[in-house]
């Protein structure tokens, strides 16, 4: 044997052991993992493939070479096919149905073109053998379909290389690492090819078998050092892309070293290109969101019309923290609810005012403040005059017609600052801030005259609802001896309790009962 050739054999016999040891390990270690089954499919096509061509290069004539060469497309035409199927599945990606019929159909249009050449010479125009050189060559001219082929074998390759690359820049490191050695893989038996069709090579071999061998010591080097079809950090890409919650990885410094698909919903400014660059580029400093993340303030927040609840976590290495994600978790049906609830908690269902706890819960809100600013303000206590007649009269029905209707009136007459509750029954409670005696009085009366000109009708019958009311009234002040709500209540109760002395449908002001305005 030609020492030119023996060189070339001993480097292509060690080709196809790496690919049987390559494919019995997919077997054994990979099978399950995500583009595992199109591996194995390639290291055993890639081993046929090398081991034809072998075959073909120490055969001495011109059938064994024929031979050979149709054994080496019974393998060939799909091994750029499982390279790409494989790059699909392991980066998470699924591909339509016709389009993997295409994938598969070509290659088996491809070996049917080769194997009935003689009839039609579309695939090689001509088949000679070279006996110009140390060891016989097959020389082959193509025909049409050949270069079809060729051109559908370069731009699965290429289509492989571009599937990986596109999902590098998001990627952990140990990712990266195994798209690169797949890349390299997937790059070097195009190189070899190119040297073939180019004429580059010496005595016209065919360098594809050998660099398709060669390819998959990168293979193999991804498989043992960076663990190539892991499970472990492909599913965590898939879990980190699916998860609903927004995700965002800063390094120690507020650099973007990662985030999921989710946040870019959340931030609709961050890409592929924030990553490496500080968050508040993405960020205005005087963003709420910015100054909870420098502080790193655990809460709920509401931006971009949805309510988050952002946590913070840190990575931690060795012992050392390294930087932080941040969850955004989308807890817009929680706030909803809670809103709902809190509403029916603090809402009385008959009249859609503030019950008679949270009546007072609301007051206690900005009291403290209204006593720091000096603020003048008035409790109105009013109830309906004979209800109980009205309701043994008419039932409880009707009874609660004529609350709704009064409450209606009243609501009418107040501002927007105003806080009105049912103290409890038919008698109610209104908080007027910043509002004099004065101011409280003629809105009672209002409510009052407007209540008792309004008729209303009980089983056919016309009804008129009076209503008594007690205002009391105080400058707050900071002092200890300064009145408290419940005081102020109570003297407007008070009040109330005069004017029904009086006759009802009346309004009595707490402390001034010479000063009335009555029916």
């Amino acid at each position: 044997m030609p020492q030119e050739l023996l060189i070339y054999v001993v480097m292509g016999v060690f080709g196809c052991v790496l690919t049987v040891f390559l494919c019995l390990y997919g077997l054994l270690k990979v099978k399950d993992a995500p583009g595992g089954t199109y591996y194995i499919l390639c290291t055993f096509m890639c081993t046929i493939f090398t081991a034809s061509y072998l075959f073909e290069l120490t055969s001495t004539s011109l059938e064994q070479m024929k031979f050979w060469l149709g054994i080496e497309y019974l393998a060939l035409p799909f091994i750029p096919v499982f390279v790409l199927l494989m790059c699909f599945e392991y980066v998470g990606k699924k591909i339509p149905k016709p389009m993997y019929y295409f994938l598969i159909g070509l290659p088996l249009t491809t070996i049917f073109m080769h194997f009935t050449n003689d009839f039609h010479h579309l695939y090689y125009s001509s088949i000679a053998m070279r006996t110009d050189t140390p060891f016989p060559i097959l020389v082959l001219e193509g025909g049409p379909w050949f270069y079809v082929h060729s051109f559908f074998l370069y731009i699965c390759i290429v289509a492989s290389i571009v599937i990986l690359f596109l999902n590098f820049r998001k990627k952990s490191f140990t990712f990266r690492m195994q798209i690169l050695m797949m890349a390299a893989g997937l790059f070097t038996p195009v190189l070899g090819s190119i040297l073939y069709l180019t004429g580059l090579g010496p005595y016209g071999l065919d360098y594809g078998p050998l660099s398709m061998s060669i390819s998959f010591l990168f293979h193999g080097a991804a498989l043992v050092s960076y663990q190539m079809f892991n499970v472990a950090p492909i599913a965590r890409e898939t879990v980190f892309e699916s998860m609903q919650d927004g995700v965002l990885v800063l390094d120690q410094k507020g650099i973007i070293i990662d985030y999921n698909k989710t946040m870019t919903s959340i931030l609709p400014k961050i890409n592929t290109f924030s990553i490496g660059k500080p968050v508040e580029d993405i960020l205005e400093k005087k963003h709420r969101l910015y100054e909870l993340m420098i502080n790193e303030q655990e809460c709920d927040v509401e931006f971009a019309a949805t309510h988050y609840h952002i946590r913070f976590s840190p990575v931690l290495l060795q012992g050392t923290i390294v930087g932080k994600i941040i969850t955004f978790i989308d807890v817009s049906e929680r706030v909803l609810l809670q809103e709902k609830l809190e509403k029916l908690a603090s809402i009385d269902g008959l009249t859609q005012v503030f019950n008679r706890t949270f009546f007072f819960k609301k007051v206690e809100q900005t009291f403290d403040d209204l006593k720091q600013q000096g603020a003048t303000v008035s409790f109105i206590m009013f109830d309906i005059d004979h209800f109980k007649k009205i309701n043994d009269t008419y039932g409880h029905e009707a009874g609660d017609h004529v609350i709704t209707h009064v409450i209606d009136v009243t609501k009418s007459c107040l501002r927007d600052t105003d806080v009105i509750g049912r103290y409890g029954g038919e008698e109610f409670v209104i908080f007027m801030p910043h509002t004099t005696g004065q101011v409280a009085l003629e809105v009672a009366n209002l409510i009052r005259n407007t209540v008792s000109s309004n008729t209303i009708f009980l089983e056919g019958k016309q009804v008129i609802a009076t209503s008594s009311f007690g205002i009391s009234t105080v400058g707050l002040t900071l002092s200890s001896d300064c009145p408290t709500i419940p005081m102020l209540v109570n003297q407007a109760d008070k009040a109330l309790y005069q004017a029904k002395e009086k006759g009802r449908n009346y309004v009595q002001e707490f402390q001034k009962l010479g000063e009335h305005i009555g029916a």
